[in-house]
């Protein structure tokens, strides 16, 4: 039973230690190595005794997986706002770009998982709809006019009718 450090850390310590070893490379007493990812743009230090050291290695791995995929073209939008998102839509062989507008209500989560909801009305009902924001379907986000929001989520507008439901503060 390992104590300490998860399993998959564990086996990173002893793949590491073990092919370290194989080199000739001594291998000191608190057993601290360098990992550098196959892309280069992280290297830290890694100790194979400390839990929260691994814990902080195996996140900053994710925050760097993560920091590649995000979309560095995001338009900056917040809560309030009148929106026309663009998503692209594959229909068979054919993809078309379909547009959703609306007013943003609330935005939730961070990083990669981001997400914005966007409410309209359309026939007389309500039809809200999540997007996530870095999502490869979403084409484009347009930002039609700028609301004045004190809210950071604007649930209060499920409950209204007809075109005050639309109008944030302006």
């Amino acid at each position: 039973m390992r104590t300490g450090i998860s399993h998959r850390s564990a086996w990173f310590s002893q793949t590491f230690w073990r092919s370290r070893a194989q080199a000739g490379a001594s291998c000191p007493a608190q057993m601290v190595g360098d990992f550098v990812l196959q892309n280069g743009c992280l290297r830290m230090r890694v100790c194979a005794r400390s839990r929260a050291a691994g814990d902080e290695f195996m996140n900053q791995i994710i925050d760097t997986i993560e920091k590649e995929q995000q979309k560095s073209d995001a338009k900056a939008f917040s809560v309030g706002d009148s929106v026309r998102v663009h998503t692209r839509v594959v229909e068979g062989d054919k993809e078309r770009i379909q547009i959703f507008a609306g007013v943003v209500i609330g935005r939730k989560g961070r990083g990669l998982n981001e997400t914005f909801t966007v409410r309209r009305i359309s026939y007389g009902e309500g039809v809200e709809r999540v997007f996530p924001l870095h999502s490869p379907r979403i084409a484009k986000v347009e930002v039609e006019k700028q609301g004045r929001s004190r809210r950071a989520r604007l649930n209060y507008l499920r409950t209204r009718k007809g075109k005050e439901a639309t109008a944030v503060r302006e």
